[in-house]
């Protein structure tokens, strides 16, 4: 692009059907440019040098989680062998890890390798903190962050996630668009006049898609406690509760996820803040 040259890039999973033969430099060209006449066939947005950083501190942040992960059920499967049995919780299995460590009939010789996998978990989860100071400090005076971590459930990291993967709002032609890039919606099977649609796709980026659902888990569940206590809620909480009511907790939380994505592609298209109660007249 810096040399004046035009840069598109095409989705490989489309290009590939193309392909004729054995793989070779050659016949990948050839896919590309008849991938390229299809006119149904997308140009795939580059990133800019900011989207990637965002992007590759995510990455870097998701392996650190995986790891500290492992790390809690490999001691917790070690010391069930030696039978001791720690409670769920990543912070109350260190904290009973330590102490049954410290117990004097625990084995000598291995206190001190179970030690340094504590310390490990404890460096872990610095690093992940040290991480999310790194993302809120690069995004501290980004517009868009701003207005998409006024959405419920859209927090500093899916916020960044967003803005790192999609890039820009006007790549989507809608927010139904938007939702099943992200593998939100039905997957459909139709034939006819007769449509059948099933579960959600989950096409696109796993990871967005976990931090969308994971932000309507923690949404209805807030609903929920509202609507237990009595207390007044605004329109997509009274939308949520009804349909676990009708569906059940985990389709809710889906259902709920989707309609998040689409809040925040109108949020970040039309630029304006958050509304919970906003009707279209």
């Amino acid at each position: 692009m810096a040399a004046g040259h035009q840069v598109k890039l095409l989705p490989a999973q489309y290009v590939r059907p193309y392909r004729r033969g054995n793989k070779t430099d050659r016949a990948d060209t050839d896919a590309l440019l008849e991938a390229h006449r299809c006119e149904g066939i997308k140009p795939v947005p580059v990133r800019s040098v900011e989207q990637q950083q965002i992007q590759q501190l995510h990455r870097i942040r998701e392996q650190w989680k995986r790891t500290r992960v492992q790390r809690i059920n490999g001691l917790r499967g070690f010391l069930r062998e030696l039978g001791h049995a720690i409670p769920a919780g990543a912070l109350t299995a260190q904290r009973h890890a330590r102490e049954i460590l410290e117990g004097a009939d625990f084995p000598p010789a291995l206190r001190a390798s179970f030690t340094v996998v504590l310390d490990e978990i404890k460096a872990l989860e610095a690093n992940i903190r040290e991480l999310e100071r790194q993302l809120a400090a690069l995004t501290r005076h980004n517009p868009v962050v701003r207005l998409l971590t006024k959405v419920p459930g859209v927090g500093l990291l899916t916020s960044t996630a967003l803005l790192a993967a999609a890039g820009s709002p006007h790549h989507f032609r809608s927010g139904r668009h938007f939702s099943s890039w992200l593998g939100l919606t039905a997957r459909e099977y139709s034939s006819g006049s007769t449509r059948r649609l099933g579960r959600i796709t989950k096409r696109g980026d796993t990871y967005l898609r976990m931090l969308l659902i994971h932000g309507a888990r923690s949404v209805l569940t807030r609903a929920r406690q509202l609507h237990r206590a009595g207390q007044k809620l605004n329109r997509i909480q009274h939308w949520v509760v009804q349909l676990e009511a009708r569906v059940g907790y985990n389709k809710a939380s889906v259902a709920l996820a989707n309609k998040l994505a689409r809040i925040c592609w109108a949020t970040w298209k039309h630029e304006r803040d958050f509304d919970p109660n906003f009707a279209i007249q």
